[in-house]
């Protein structure tokens, strides 16, 4: 049986999702069978991050609704071997979403997958509710500014009901701009509460490879990229020192 690893923050604008794609196209590299579902109703992303805006056509919602099968709706990566994605509707669905039919979705997606990777909305509302109801474990993504990490301590707060794996992703890192705050990354630690699973430097590349429509490994292997590998690899569980950024 495979992982469900949901991929959340406190709040917008912290690269959650470029983070989610990142991590799965290089779990998926490390040879693992990787799915991502974007539950990001109605502002989904993902397919832009992985390249695959035009390939994904059935949604979450299609499956659940009995319309397709999971193996059907789940589009595999045109370029990176093992790496499929479960998109999410572009559009608010009349019928609510239940958590029972989301449990029982992830449940068949890790009896197929090694790692099943969730693209979280941002905050705490009735997606954040439906996304982790049955996650394994959770990344709480955050920059390093004092907001983001408030908010990620709340998530952190709502999270600890439902499971115990909790790591932080510190994300889009920028040295000097520590130094200027006399801020640490292990500053940001005791304010989220959380142990360290990755730091990821702030990397133009991450912009670029989106606006191209391409995943991020096939971008670069340097900065972000090199990041995510090194999370990729924590979470499969090998000892990898943290990067060094300067």
């Amino acid at each position: 049986m495979g992982t469900a690893i949901v991929v959340t923050s406190g709040k917008g604008g912290t690269g959650k999702t470029s983070l989610t794609g990142g991590i799965s196209s290089c779990l998926a590299a490390l040879n693992h069978q990787v799915l991502c579902i974007d539950m990001d109703v109605g502002l989904r992303n993902l397919d832009l991050i992985l390249g695959m805006s035009d390939r994904a056509l059935m949604d979450f919602t299609d499956v659940i609704a009995g319309r397709c099968t999971l193996d059907r709706a789940a589009y595999p990566h045109p370029v990176i071997k093992n790496l499929s994605l479960l998109t999410a509707p572009l559009h608010i669905p009349e019928e609510a979403v239940s958590e029972q039919a989301v449990r029982a979705l992830v449940q068949e997606a890790v009896n197929t997958y090694d790692y099943v990777l969730i693209d979280c909305p941002a905050g705490l509302g009735d997606g954040f509710q439906l996304a982790t109801c049955r996650a394994d474990r959770a990344l709480v993504v955050s920059t390093s500014d004092c907001s983001a990490l408030r908010d990620a301590q709340r998530t952190v707060s709502a999270l600890s009901q439902r499971m115990s794996h909790i790591h932080l992703v510190v994300n889009r890192v920028q040295p000097k701009l520590l130094r200027r705050l006399h801020s640490t990354i292990d500053d940001a630690m005791d304010t989220a509460g959380l142990p360290l699973l990755g730091i990821v430097p702030e990397d133009p590349n991450v912009m670029l490879a989106a606006n191209q429509g391409q995943p991020l490994i096939l971008a670069t292997s340097r900065g972000a990229a090199i990041a995510c590998l090194n999370i990729a690899q924590r979470l499969t569980g090998q000892r990898v020192p943290l990067m060094r950024i300067r």
